[in-house]
């Protein structure tokens, strides 16, 4: 079976030339998964000039609207879901209960390298812009999102001015101020610090404080970019300077325990692997928010425990990322129950990463050294067999189901960056003929040559989807001739980012490993790290640099590494668009990696919560708008 092109990818094609109408393209993509605001906005702007699209319009969208009607600024000031906030009382709502299966292990999103830790800091750390669900940004600590048009945004994209919002306070009471910001560019930077969005603010030169309230940026060069560092819930949390000026890697663990920030909370409490305890922020910029008294943040289990707690139970109020084989998911769902399920849009992709280090050698007290080669992975025979052996269209109807589809590109979700070059293969009997001819024979059932054997330790976090999806992996792979070990992780170990755990993401001690990683932004540059190796290596993950690196699978391409590296200063949006394809097909041709599903994400919720107000985003994590969520 050939998947060749994605259905969305395939409809932008008709759209683009003139097989179908700018109607039939946004109704079309509503099977794909994709957000019907991105639709609209991408069947708006297929036939522009090139270039047109300079100032980053490209990669945003705006609601759906009828035929005719003129869509507005992709850089406006939209509206966040506010929708029954008006007239409340900061408080009245009592207790919120939030279940994550896999439970926070640090609050400071910089040394995060876990969703479920970028949940649970977004109640307390916020960035200047939130991404809203179409995709588009909004402004949240600035009084507008910056553009050409406003004046804030510079022509050639060298440089941008923020204005924040006036009488803003930290919770501690201390204001606000364009010097947090300037703070936050340097502390990301330092290396001492360990943040894992270091390459992202070092696009920037310098940061200058006009005034108390205006901050002036600008970039080491152009940056169709400029928004990565300040939108969003991943790369963007502004910290403050009172609190980690002068505090030191002391003063950095204590943050990441009970973080001050600008959010509609504050922590009481935080046992990490297990509970956050918030209470509402009494400085919270406005008076009658959040709805919220506290809330009770739980971590742990699992996914099938966690919907059950939500749908059927009502135990809790809201349950996040509910990877759950779909009948069992229907099963706990109806009319009677006291939960909903609300289906985020889909932008990431269940992957496997391949390790092109030696997990087993050991080098200066570190195994998987970026200058170890992988014993059988570094021949490319060897990986394109690996790939031919593993199933998706299976593993995608079986665990997935609504709102997924099985996928070959990393880069996903949004048309133009859609790469038509790729496709995937399942056929055993192939993988068999690749490995025979490179000369790997069999030995009994295991394939080897010159004395290395195809064994196979293949490691994932505890959820029964993936510990399902493992055992369809290791069926198929063994029937090509690989042997494969399954390792299982508790969630808030493999996903931890404490330097001294050799059983996280980071360290990748195995030959692969599976997880989905949700893309920073419409523009997914610094999701793109993942995979850049930067001068001497400085990007990839290893003892050197507290295994901080983004590059956890240790590979190295000249030819990735100068499209990244041209990317980070390119305006022409056709051109940009050009590489980001360049950079998928690479890791895709060149099995850095296995697509198995681009996902589209399940969260329950209690029907007494106002949905609309949740507002699940592909760009965003779950609590972005947690300010204004509230009971119906």
């Amino acid at each position: 079976m050939v998947h060749a092109r994605s259905s969305l990818g395939r409809l932008y094609d008709a759209l683009k030339a003139g097989e179908i109408d700018r109607r039939s393209f946004i109704q079309g993509t509503a099977a794909t998964g994709a957000s019907l605001g991105l639709a609209t906005f991408l069947a708006n702007t297929a036939t522009a000039a090139p270039g047109s699209l300079k100032n980053g319009a490209a990669f945003y969208a705006q609601d759906a609207t009828p035929e005719g009607t003129p869509v507005a600024s992709p850089v406006s000031a939209s509206a966040r879901p506010t929708a029954g906030t008006e007239g409340q009382t900061r408080g009245e709502g009592g207790e919120l209960k939030i279940l994550l299966w896999q439970a926070p292990t640090i609050l400071n999103p910089h040394n995060a390298t876990g969703v479920k830790d970028y949940i649970a800091g977004a109640l307390v750390l916020e960035p200047l812009i939130h991404y809203l669900p179409d995709a588009s940004m909004t402004p949240n600590l600035v009084t507008q999102v910056p553009s050409v048009e406003n004046g804030q945004l510079a022509e050639d994209l060298k440089s941008v001015t923020f204005t924040l919002l006036p009488d803003v306070t930290w919770s501690d009471g201390e204001p606000f101020t364009a010097d947090d910001l300037i703070f936050t560019w340097q502390w990301n930077i330092d290396g001492a610090n360990a943040s894992q969005n270091i390459t992202t603010w070092q696009t920037i030169d310098t940061i200058k404080a006009v005034d108390a309230t205006t901050a002036k940026v600008t970039f080491k060069q152009a940056n169709p970019f400029w928004f990565d560092p300040f939108a969003g819930t991943s790369t963007a949390f502004v910290l403050p300077k009172h609190v980690l000026e002068g505090k030191g890697a002391e003063g950095n663990t204590a943050f990441g325990q009970k973080p001050i920030g600008t959010g509609p909370f504050v922590v009481d409490s935080f046992t990490p692997n297990d509970q956050v305890i918030y209470s509402a922020n009494p400085n919270y910029r406005e008076p009658n928010k959040p709805f919220y008294a506290t809330v009770n943040l739980k971590g742990g289990g699992d996914a099938a425990s966690a919907a059950r707690a939500v749908l059927q139970t009502g135990e809790v109020d809201y349950a996040w990322n509910l990877q759950v084989e779909p009948e069992v998911l229907q099963g706990l769902i109806s009319d009677s129950a006291p939960g909903q399920l609300l289906i985020k849009p889909g932008a990431q992709v269940e992957r496997i990463n391949i390790n092109f280090s030696d997990p087993n050698k050991e080098v200066d007290g570190q195994r998987s050294e970026m200058n170890t080669p992988h014993p059988y992975f570094s021949d490319p025979k060897v990986r394109e067999a690996f790939a031919t052996a593993i199933d998706r269209q299976q593993i995608t109807e079986k665990f997935y189901g609504e709102g997924s589809d099985p996928v070959a590109n990393i880069v996903t979700g949004v048309a133009e960056t859609e790469s038509p070059n790729t496709s995937w293969t399942f056929d055993t009997d192939k993988a068999n003929q690749i490995l025979d001819e490179a000369g790997w024979t069999r030995d009994g059932d295991v394939r080897k040559k010159d004395g290395v054997e195809l064994k196979v330790v293949y490691a994932t976090s505890v959820n029964q989807v993936r510990q399902k999806t493992q055992a369809v992996v290791k069926n198929t792979l063994e029937a090509a001739g690989f042997k494969v070990e399954l390792v299982q992780v508790e969630a808030g170990i493999f996903f931890d980012s404490a330097a001294g755990n050799d059983q996280n993401l980071s360290h990748f001690y195995w030959d692969i490993n599976m997880f989905q990683q949700v893309p920073n932004s419409p523009r997914p540059l610094a999701f793109m790290e993942s995979w850049y190796a930067g001068k001497d290596g400085a990007n990839i993950a290893q003892k050197s640099n507290d295994w901080s690196g983004q590059n956890s699978s240790r590979y190295t391409n000249p030819d990735y590494d100068a499209a990244f590296e041209q990317a980070q200063g390119e305006t022409d949006a056709e051109t940009l668009a050009e590489l980001f394809i360049a950079m998928n097909d690479l890791v895709v041709n060149d099995v850095v990696i296995v697509s198995l599903v681009r996902v589209g994400t399940k969260q329950g919720a209690s029907k007494k919560l106002n949905a609309e107000n949740i507002a699940p985003a592909a760009f965003s994590y779950d609590t972005w708008n947690a300010a204004n969520w509230r009971t119906v």
